[in-house]
């Protein structure tokens, strides 16, 4: 007797299927858990997003040195010690220069702050003689001279504080110990890291997300490269250039414009208004403003037709005030850990961003034709 097929529904199980609230749950599940993390363990992540970085920095160099041959292992160790060994040689021969600069700034400050008060005095005087003294009488000119002074000395005071305890920020034992060792593993197993996480995709996802991953890594890479690179060489030249026409914390004010780089605009904004008033400080003419506007005009001609166009290019899609937000809005909610992620979060939340313009682009809810009639 032949047996009857079993009924739909019944009998062997069907392929299993998500379903949509399925999804959406397990979205939400892992952004609850990465944000939950962030916030329990923001105390102790800051060496190992460091590790990250420093790995995915040095990760297109190990991968050219493996295919001349070299072992994985062995050309992430070599660039992880040459990259520690380029660190202590910079705080070498950086921190004691540094340190006097920060000795000259405590001895002159009184004197910069009297010939700043002069000049400005002086010059308030010329426009209440030129305005009268409706618009600008004594008691307000008294005002603004002591605001001034008061300001010039909290800056010089935050100045020195800021980068005489800078290293206290950091634990000496995580610079120079975990931070390496964490990014020599990474670097070492990164190929099979991100196997790995390429494995764990949802299978109906797999192409779209891999192609957002790429874009992000296109992005990412690009903005964050360039920018380090601009940094390095933005710092060298103020640093240079403002001890070449003789501001006596000129390398200060150089490494300060070129680390604060980092967040557009800010550094070299920030590195041109202590310049001027150091200068003012120093030299109580304008000669010498003039010579730190022209040291500051040139580096922004080099940073716009030289080093943004060959060393960032075309490549980057972060617009400079999403940046600086990411960067703010990292730093007060998760402090310096959040501001290593800000950049990152801030390429993926612009990747998604226009995957998703595009995919609305060519949606019925665009293309929809206008009503013609009632």
């Amino acid at each position: 007797m032949n047996e009857m097929a079993p009924p739909p529904g019944r009998g062997r199980p069907g392929p299993m299927v998500a379903t949509r609230r399925q999804r959406t749950m397990l979205t939400l599940g892992v952004l609850a858990t990465i944000l939950f993390s962030l916030w329990l363990f923001s105390a102790i992540l800051t060496p190992f997003v460091l590790a990250v970085c420093i790995a995915y920095f040095l990760d297109p160099m190990a991968t050219r040195l493996a295919r001349f041959g070299i072992p994985r292992g062995l050309a992430s160790m070599v660039l992880v010690l040459l990259l520690l060994l380029l660190g202590l040689l910079a705080v070498l021969l950086l921190y004691p220069l540094i340190i006097a600069q920060i000795g000259v700034l405590l001895a002159r400050l009184p004197g910069y702050i009297a010939t700043i008060n002069a000049g400005l005095r002086e010059f308030l005087m010329s426009l209440e003689e030129a305005a009268g003294p409706e618009m600008v009488d004594a008691r307000l000119r008294e005002l603004i001279i002591g605001q001034a002074g008061a300001m010039v000395s909290w800056l010089g005071t935050a100045a020195t504080r800021l980068i005489g305890g800078g290293f206290a920020l950091f634990n000496v034992f995580t610079l120079a110990i975990v931070t390496p060792v964490v990014s020599f593993y990474l670097l070492r197993d990164w190929p099979g890291i991100m196997a790995r996480m390429e494995s764990w995709l949802p299978r109906r996802s797999a192409a779209s997300l891999r192609q957002l991953a790429r874009d992000m890594d296109r992005v990412l890479s690009a903005w964050l490269r360039g920018q380090l690179l601009c940094c390095l060489v933005l710092g060298v030249f103020y640093a240079s250039g403002l001890s070449l026409i003789g501001l006596e914390l000129g390398l200060m004010i150089g490494l300060i414009s070129g680390f604060l780089s980092f967040i557009p605009y800010v550094g070299s904004l920030t590195g041109f208004a202590l310049a001027v008033l150091l200068a003012i400080g120093q030299w109580g003419d304008w000669n010498g403003v003039l010579l730190v506007v022209g040291v500051f005009v040139l580096g922004q001609i080099v940073e716009a037709y030289i080093i943004y166009p060959r060393l960032i290019g075309d490549r980057v899609e972060l617009h400079a005030v999403w940046v600086i937000f990411a960067l703010f809005a990292g730093g007060v909610a998760f402090g310096f850990l959040g501001v290593l992620l800000a950049v990152p979060i801030a390429a993926a939340m612009g990747v998604l961003a226009r995957h998703w313009l595009r995919r609305y682009l060519e949606s019925p809810l665009y293309l929809d034709p206008p009503r013609t009639g009632i």
